[in-house]
């Protein structure tokens, strides 16, 4: 493609956006190819438009490995519990040692014969789930659940539940937007005030909001990852 095709493209995937930041001009192309300029990100996407790219890939031409942003923000320790970004791509076991009984407990690693990437969006999590992440500065729920946890949270199911639960396992877990933060832990709803409990083995205080108007429910917790030791 010459520039003037380029630029004639990248001005059709502006006006597909409406956005003018996607339009790459001839002289800014001349820089990117012979000047070693870095395009901003709209004009990233449009040259990966205009020439079939992959984002990804083109990306990694730059050193930013896109891919990897899931466990850099893992191991970026955060003091606040907040909603988090899920996973692209999932490490998955796709065949197993044949010796592999899934009744008894084992070590995985070492039964893992060949393991496989895939998108997270292939996963079987219902419609409507978000990834929430415990702070390191949060102990709500401790020991229960602990500082670093990654949750899964099911928007769907944002009614707080009452009733008798056999143990600590069974009562429902939420995640709750407090306006200026986060909190993950049970909740009581008496008729306008959504009280927030800790786990009793905790040191936080339970907390009480006017609801909805200072405290929203954004779903419950339907299943964790964490670590049982820090690391």
């Amino acid at each position: 493609m010459t520039y003037r095709e380029v630029e004639d493209a990248s001005y059709k995937v502006a006006n597909r956006y409406g956005r003018s930041e996607f339009i790459v001009h001839i002289s800014r192309l001349a820089d990117f190819e012979n000047a070693g300029a870095i395009p901003s990100l709209h004009k990233l996407y449009s040259l990966c438009a205009i020439y079939h790219l992959d984002p990804e890939e083109v990306c990694k031409w730059y050193d930013v490995p896109l891919n990897d942003a899931f466990a850099a923000q893992i191991s970026s320790a955060a003091p606040r519990t907040h909603l988090a970004a899920s996973p692209r791509i999932v490490r998955l076991p796709i065949r197993f040692d044949p010796a592999f009984d899934p009744r008894r407990t084992a070590y995985l690693t070492r039964m893992v014969e060949g393991w496989g990437n895939f998108e997270a969006a292939a996963l079987a999590n219902p419609a409507g789930c978000n990834y929430g992440y415990v702070g390191q500065d949060d102990h709500w729920m401790e020991p229960l659940l602990r500082p670093g946890a990654l949750v899964l949270i099911d928007t769907n199911r944002q009614k707080v539940s009452s009733g008798v639960w056999r143990n600590e396992a069974e009562r429902p877990i939420y995640l709750i937007d407090v306006r200026n933060g986060y909190r993950c832990c049970w909740c009581l709803l008496e008729r306008n005030r959504l009280v927030l409990q800790p786990h009793p083995l905790s040191s936080c205080a339970p907390e009480s909001y006017r609801f909805p108007d200072d405290a929203e429910v954004v779903g419950q917790v339907v299943a964790v990852s964490m670590r049982l030791i820090a690391p």
